[in-house]
């Protein structure tokens, strides 16, 4: 990822808030008819290796796990918040003019090998904490022994898991931190206009941003 000094967040807890926060992250891999990809919920292990590690879980049909070639790293792109971005909301367009649209965003990329394993033990314990996890929300959070053994037993076999320790990871917050104090204001202001969860995500990590280089 082309990551420009003043987008760089190389924070780890920071970085590792906004792997947590995406509910499904996407991952790649390189195979001899090119690179796959899928949608896939991910537990992050932060105290195994410098950058912790990703563990998550595949249909054991889908292909991406058999013809990932080997010794070729896979990728995990986190998407965070983004947004549109108006050459109106800068007032630098009333000064002089010379601004253009742009995309504000948020993303990090963990990349490393990817194990494949289906031990049924290692397989349901995953599978345990992916679902208490997504589940801690919910009033009467379901719990898998909440479904019959056999059934859960039938599901686990039909899965593939994935172990992905991380050796390289990247963050780029991209919002405007490039521009004048007067265009990143204009910026909020255009967030709070256009409106919805990702212009107000947006706008408080922003915030965040300017009061951390303050």
């Amino acid at each position: 990822m082309y990551v420009p000094e003043a987008f760089a967040e190389t924070r780890l807890a920071v970085l590792h808030a906004a792997m947590r926060a995406c509910g499904l992250p996407i991952l790649i891999s390189v195979t001899e008819a090119g690179p796959v990809a899928t949608h896939l919920p991910l537990l992050l292990a932060e105290d195994e290796g410098e950058y912790g590690t990703l563990y998550g879980h595949l249909a054991r049909a889908n292909p991406q796990w058999r013809d990932a070639l080997a010794g070729v790293p896979a990728l995990v792109i986190f998407p965070g918040p983004d947004g549109y971005v108006s050459p109106g909301w800068y007032p630098a367009k009333a000064e002089h003019g010379r601004v253009v649209p742009t995309w504000n965003y948020v993303t990090v990329h963990a990349a490393g090998p990817a194990e494949f394993f289906d031990e049924s033990v290692a397989l349901h314990g995953l599978v345990e904490r992916l679902t208490q996890r997504h589940e801690a929300g919910q009033a009467v959070p379901w719990a898998v022994s909440d479904a019959p053994a056999d059934y859960v037993a039938g599901q686990v076999r039909a899965i593939m898991g994935v172990r992905l320790p991380i050796a390289r990871l990247q963050g780029k917050w991209k919002l405007g931190q490039n521009r004048s104090a007067a265009d990143q204001d204009g910026l909020l202001a255009g967030y709070a206009a256009a409106g919805g969860a990702d212009y107000a995500a947006l706008a408080a990590v922003s915030r965040v941003v300017r009061a951390d280089k303050s």
